[in-house]
């Protein structure tokens, strides 16, 4: 019975663990030769892989104009994951 109770246990502490586990995957779109002091982002979420926003924009051009950049020096994406969402960033640097 003891042996029951502690498996449970162990599986439930388990679980609990990879449920709240999260991820992120990031990488370099773009370079270029101009200086980049400002930053901007855009960015958007995914519920459970598929409740996703109605026209969303996570654009370059979107998150080059929220941090009011005019001269482009580099595009990062980024992707965090974890048990029930999903949120897709684009980062733009630049002047």
């Amino acid at each position: 019975m003891k042996s029951k109770i502690s498996k449970y246990v162990l599986f439930s502490a388990i679980s609990i663990v990879l449920l709240f586990t999260s991820c992120a995957t990031s990488g370099t779109i773009l370079v270029t030769d101009n200086p980049g002091k400002k930053v901007g982002e855009a960015s958007y979420e995914v519920i459970l892989g598929i409740f996703r926003p109605m026209h969303v924009d996570a654009s370059i051009r979107r998150a080059a104009h929220n941090g009011g950049i005019t001269k482009i020096a580099t595009v990062d994406y980024v992707v965090e994951r974890n048990a029930f969402k999903t949120r897709y960033i684009t980062i733009v640097t630049g002047e």
